[in-house]
């Protein structure tokens, strides 16, 4: 498989299920300082240049800070990701959308990753959730989208 084909299968939408280890005030760009409690976190986010390249650009420890999960990653130490392949900016709001009404979770900071959405957040919060409970919570998540599983007839004919 040429590499032009394996960046084409891996645009889409991503989440970054992150533990912050101790409360920390951090400034978030045009946010502002912000306080963040300890514990898990998800970030949902949007890839069109490649979902590889972009958690790549995430975990590198110098890079020039452009969104607002650069100034959280500051802090924050990223555990799992989870990669949906061929996801728009409407999946990646629905999935934050869906997180955040899960139990136990809560939105970390209004405007936090959505600046270009009308979504409270991306950022949910989790508390001190265990992290492979988050995990399995997300992948659930996900199963149970229609965006993402469009649901089918006994046929495959979409419903």
């Amino acid at each position: 498989m040429s590499m032009m084909l394996l960046e084409a299968i891996m645009k889409g939408i991503y989440c970054l299920i992150m533990d912050l280890p101790k409360k920390a005030n951090i400034q978030v760009g045009k946010l502002g300082r912000l306080a963040f409690d300890a514990g898990v976190y998800v970030y949902i986010g949007s890839a069109i240049s490649g979902i590889e390249q972009r958690v790549r650009r995430h975990k590198a420890a110098k890079k020039r800070m452009k969104w607002h999960i650069d100034y959280f990653l500051r802090r924050a130490g990223i555990l799992a990701t989870v990669a949906i392949p061929y996801g728009t900016k409407g999946m990646e709001c629905e999935v934050a959308r869906s997180l955040a009404t899960c139990e136990g979770a809560g939105i970390s900071h209004k405007g936090f990753g959505s600046s270009d959405c009308t979504c409270s957040s991306h950022l949910i919060f989790f508390g001190d959730s265990d992290p492979e409970w988050v995990s399995e919570t997300l992948s659930m998540r996900l199963s149970m989208l229609e965006c993402i599983y469009p649901r089918t007839d006994w046929r495959g004919h979409r419903q």
